[in-house]
């Protein structure tokens, strides 16, 4: 074949001029190390970020292979090599003095205390509007809630030294209608990131869900193939010390690609100076573009160092002192928050399993649970 007139490649014999040079495969390089665990295609989406070059991802990996950049897989280990390299021992944590309080006039240790309850008072109180006095005090109907959502009671078992049952349900109802306990745990969340020296405002999110299984109650539910879980499905978004941003609750059968666009829509209408996003495997692709595109947020994937469908990229020069060995366990970065706060929320019995039929009762159950742990904090 004839080439045209001008065209001439690296190695001076006649062809097309290739798309990708020298520079570009020192900027490949920098992407690889910044994003070791990254597939082709990022790798290509970013390098067209950097450069403003549209390639195809065979042209990437050759302008790779050709800068000695090689993608590393990891070996299949059998379940004896696997056993035999357990987790270090670390610190024992576990509750402490914080968690151990005295017991209220109602013989409870699940009450807001007078510091705790000083903080959310007036979104519960009506003093001064019109209306007919409340029969039992706001306080005690809070309490109650909160002995629910720990112990993971039924309704009519709730002691009866708060109030009966169907009037303690009523206001739960109607405060979750209200968004009531969502504010609660907003104002302790801006609270204690003043505390922490941090902006109120968050710039950098956490996204995951998690199965959990319902019980004879009914209601939406589903069956998760991968996690072998009938029941609901919890999306979070979180900030990055690990408070919520944005919860939705969905049959566990809908995959987390097809949940992501409204609970990120969410959390970005509360939280308009989100930047960035970290998600995992399961919303990479063209969702992780949807959300870019749509919010202006950039998504990064984090998958773990043992994913054998993407792998390692490293670079043939290696760097003059050895890395460590791999390690069993690896914590994955920022992957580790979220994944925390699904720990915090399980602490309460009532999130353990899906014990209503209805919809907004698990969200209200979500936001009581880390308002009580936010109040527990700031008022310690």
């Amino acid at each position: 074949m004839k080439s045209k007139a001008g065209d001439i490649d690296r190695k001076g014999k006649p062809g097309r001029k290739p798309l990708l040079g020298a520079e570009h495969g020192e900027v490949l390089r920098v992407i690889v190390a910044e994003m070791p665990h990254a597939s082709l295609a990022e790798v290509t989406a970013e390098l067209a970020r950097r450069c403003g070059v549209k390639v195809n991802p065979v042209t990437v990996r050759k302008a790779l292979r050709e800068a000695g950049v090689v993608r590393l897989k990891p070996l299949r280990r059998s379940s004896a090599e696997r056993g035999e390299q357990g987790r270090g021992a670390g610190p024992r944590t576990g509750y402490n003095a914080m968690h151990r309080r005295s017991s209220s006039p109602e013989g409870q240790h699940t009450d807001l205390t007078d510091a705790e309850w000083a903080l959310v008072a007036d979104l519960f109180e009506r003093d001064g509007q019109p209306g007919v006095p409340p029969r039992y005090p706001r306080r005690v109907m809070v309490n109650a809630c909160c002995y629910v959502v720990r112990t993971g009671c039924p309704w009519r078992l709730v002691p009866k030294s708060y109030a009966p049952w169907q009037a303690v349900y009523m206001s739960f109802k109607r405060w979750a209608a209200a968004g009531t306990f969502e504010a609660m745990q907003e104002r302790l969340r801006q609270q204690w990131h003043r505390r922490e020296g941090k902006s109120p405002e968050p710039t950098a999110a956490v996204i995951d869900s998690q199965s959990t299984r319902s019980t004879p109650q009914g209601g939406n539910t589903g069956f998760d193939a991968g996690k072998k879980v009938k029941g609901r499905k919890r999306n979070l978004v979180v900030d990055s010390l690990g408070l919520l941003l944005a919860v939705t609750i969905t049959a566990a059968s809908v995959q987390d690609r097809d949940t992501a666009a409204d609970v990120v829509a969410k959390a970005y209408a509360k939280a308009p100076t989100i930047k960035k996003l970290y998600t995992d495997a399961a919303y990479a692709g063209q969702r992780a573009a949807a959300i870019e595109k749509a919010h202006g947020i950039t998504v990064e994937v984090v998958r773990r160092p043992g994913n054998r469908a993407t792998g390692t990229w490293r670079d043939a020069q290696q760097p003059l002192w050895p890395e460590e060995s791999a390690k069993p366990f690896v914590v994955q970065p920022m992957r580790w928050v979220v994944e925390r706060t699904h720990a915090w929320l399980e602490r309460d019995r009532r999130l353990i399993a899906h014990h209503d039929r209805s919809e907004w009762a698990p969200l209200a159950w979500v936001w009581l649970a880390q308002a009580r742990m936010l109040a527990t904090r700031l008022a310690n």
